[in-house]
């Protein structure tokens, strides 16, 4: 006997939903003037199952060709190159395709210039593992910013620095001299959350790296100081923010970040 029970409407977005399956592999162009270390990135990559290397390139004009042509989900590009170099090409490069410098350049000016001209993520050879490596090719491609050591501390650093050389209002963006409301709102949150927890100058950038994700060796190493003075900071800041563990403390200091921009919509 037929089934006469009412049947649903037919919706009209089913047409637009993906359909079901494994997905896509995120799509990779490799541009590096050493064919080694293109050779050992393709290998690497090419071994998960969401990635393939699409292309490969050895300077910043052959990069732009292969992201054109192919549309990748990600470049990875170098900065020293002949002919046309990774800072250079970046700019013809971040319309088409997000980009992740690879590289073995980590001096603060050319990781500040890269960042400015829309790389989303900067990586220093010799700082990361395989699967760090993996990892920040995937953050890249889901829109999230990926730095390895050396280029959060640069980034960091010239943020410290522009706050403290650029402290008038005329040197600012209109955008943050349009309502002194706003202004106020937008003050950078790490000194209120300084003093809300009355950490030291040092305690407070130790505390910056922590959330940043790096482990002790790290912080050390960036900071100039031995492992020893590293876990001795972290056992006061622990004690300041009534954690026991790294993650409850980024939690906190984050939280009080977060906190300065509610209501911002």
């Amino acid at each position: 006997m037929p089934d006469r029970s009412p049947q649903p409407p037919p919706n009209p977005f089913d047409d637009l939903r993906p359909p079901p399956g494994p997905r896509t592999p995120l799509r990779v162009v490799i541009a590096d003037d050493n064919p080694v270390v293109r050779a050992g990135l393709t290998a690497l990559l090419s071994g998960r199952e969401d990635i393939t290397v699409v292309a490969e390139a050895a300077d910043g004009r052959e990069a732009y060709e292969a992201t054109r042509h192919h549309r990748p989900d990600i470049v990875l590009l170098d900065v020293r190159m002949p002919g046309v170099d990774g800072i250079s090409a970046l700019p013809h490069l971040v319309p088409i395709a997000p980009v992740m410098m690879l590289t073995y350049s980590g001096e603060s000016r050319i990781v500040e210039e890269a960042l400015r001209r829309g790389a989303g993520g900067y990586l220093v050879h010799g700082e990361f593992t395989v699967e760090e490596l993996v990892s920040a090719v995937r953050d890249i491609g889901a829109g999230k910013a990926h730095l390895t050591p050396t280029a959060a501390t640069a980034v960091l650093a010239q943020l410290r620095t522009s706050a403290t050389a650029h402290n008038d209002v005329a040197s600012l963006p209109p955008f943050f001299t349009s309502s002194p409301k706003q202004l106020s709102q937008l003050q950078p949150p790490v000194g209120q959350s300084r003093r809300e927890f009355r950490l030291s100058t040092r305690e407070a950038e130790i505390m910056d790296l922590i959330a940043s994700g790096m482990n002790n060796q790290q912080i050390a190493a960036t900071c100039f100081i031995s492992e020893k003075t590293v876990k001795n900071h972290i056992n006061r800041i622990f004690a300041k923010l009534h954690s026991s563990s790294r993650s409850q403390a980024a939690a906190k200091w984050l939280g009080a970040t977060a906190t300065s921009h509610r209501g911002l919509g």
